[in-house]
């Protein structure tokens, strides 16, 4: 009976302690599952907690695009196409040949210009040259003919007192003559007297033949003095005649004077035309090196290195000047523009990193950086801007375009062509 009893203690003794340790399991495993959802809720925090922080200084957008310099080729001279040395996508160097026009018209207007260059400078130099001679010849002239002025009034004083001695000579003689005529009449009348007395008998013959003989002699002397008169008359007219020619040869004189005073004019004149000259032959040398630039651009050459695209021009084809012909676009310089929210660009300011994925190679990535932010919208450029002064104004946000440029090196195989949609993602902070 004891043993009995024993044996229901022990039992009783192990149910209670069965009650106790599945009480402690459950509780356990309560604990257990209280740790693992706030395991989970703490890590579910710090995950979005990581991505906000991600995304809070990282700005994307999808409206962006790789763009580049698009070069165009056009014709600077019009004429026949010769030659077409490139074809669509070809990659060219720069300097490379593109397109020859036929030269053969524009050779030959170098070839004129040339000429009328040697021309208009063989006439430079000469005219260079005459303004030297120019200028000795008219100081010549001046001093010439101031010499000759002085000669000629010193000639006309001269001749002028050789008329007024001329004149003296004639009222000498005029005088001479009225004294012979007074001694002619007197002698005559001598004579006469002398006659009648000598008929009366009152003188001798010899008295009467010297009274006679008086009268001739002054009959004579009146006779001479008249010719003197005459001599010295036509003395006279001769010195006058000189006078005459004399003043003729001072006006002639003092004009050839006055003609050498435009000297100075004169060799102005020279030097205009010189500097004419000089001024034709730039003229000269500028139509010549315009014709040789003719020349030049009758052979088109790729101003950048590139790949040709959008060609037009075919061998044969007339081409006018300014008529586009291709066009070289260079891989070398490319970028990206992207069109930010203006609620994007808090945070974003020129220098700050960026990553470009391309769509064209399946998210491939590229480094960046951000190189400037435009000045406005790009509403503000487009063809009809927004006009908000209406009643009907639905605020919309804006996109501003910002230009994000590739690191160098990594794009080697020139992948990246202008145009390509990508997706930049700039780091803000």
């Amino acid at each position: 009976m004891a043993q009995g009893i024993e044996t229901k203690t022990e039992e009783r003794q192990e149910g209670e302690s069965l009650r106790r340790g599945g009480s402690g399991t459950a509780l356990h495993e309560r604990l257990r599952s209280r740790g693992f959802l706030l395991g989970v809720i703490l890590l579910v925090g710090v995950a979005v907690f990581w991505l906000w922080q991600y995304y809070a200084i990282r700005e994307s957008t999808d409206d962006a695009q790789i763009e580049g310099h698009i070069h165009p080729i056009s014709a600077k001279v019009g004429g026949t196409t010769l030659r077409v040395h490139v074809d669509d996508n070809q990659y060219v160097e720069a300097g490379t040949v593109l397109v020859e026009i036929d030269p053969q018209d524009y050779q030959v207007a170098a070839e004129r210009a040339q000429g009328n260059l040697a021309e208009t400078e063989a006439l430079w130099q000469a005219s260079q040259t005459a303004v030297p001679i120019v200028s000795e010849t008219t100081a010549s002239k001046l001093s010439d003919a101031e010499a000759g002025l002085a000669q000629a009034r010193a000639s006309l004083v001269t001749v002028q007192r050789v008329a007024e001695a001329a004149q003296a000579t004639l009222r000498a003689v005029q005088a001479r003559l009225r004294e012979a005529q007074a001694n002619s009449e007197k002698a005559s009348r001598d004579r006469e007297r002398m006659q009648q007395l000598l008929a009366e008998g009152v003188i001798a013959q010899q008295q009467y033949d010297a009274a006679r003989a008086a009268a001739d002699a002054t009959r004579a002397a009146v006779e001479a003095s008249q010719a003197s008169v005459v001599d010295a008359e036509m003395g006279i007219q001769a010195a006058e005649s000189r006078v005459a020619q004399e003043r003729a040869k001072l006006s002639q004189s003092e004009a050839t004077l006055q003609a050498a005073r435009t000297a100075p004019q004169q060799v102005a004149v020279t030097r205009a035309q010189a500097d004419s000259a000089g001024a034709r032959v730039k003229q000269a040398k500028t139509a010549l090196r315009q014709a040789q630039l003719n020349l030049e651009y009758a052979t088109i050459r790729a101003p950048v290195a590139g790949v040709v695209s959008k060609k037009t021009v075919e061998v044969g084809q007339i081409v006018q000047p300014g008529q586009p012909l291709l066009a070289v676009v260079p891989l070398e310089d490319i970028w990206v523009t992207a069109n930010f929210k203006e609620t994007q660009l808090r945070n974003m300011r020129p220098g700050q990193k960026a990553t470009i994925s391309v769509d064209a190679y399946g998210g491939r990535k590229y480094e960046g950086h951000v190189d400037s932010i435009a000045a406005a919208t790009g509403a503000k450029f487009s063809l009809l801007p927004p006009e908000n002064a209406s009643g009907n104004f639905v605020k919309v946000v804006q996109r501003v375009p910002v230009k994000i440029v590739f690191e160098k090196g990594q794009d080697s195989e020139h992948l990246l062509l202008p145009g390509m949609s990508v997706v930049p993602t700039v780091l803000t902070r």
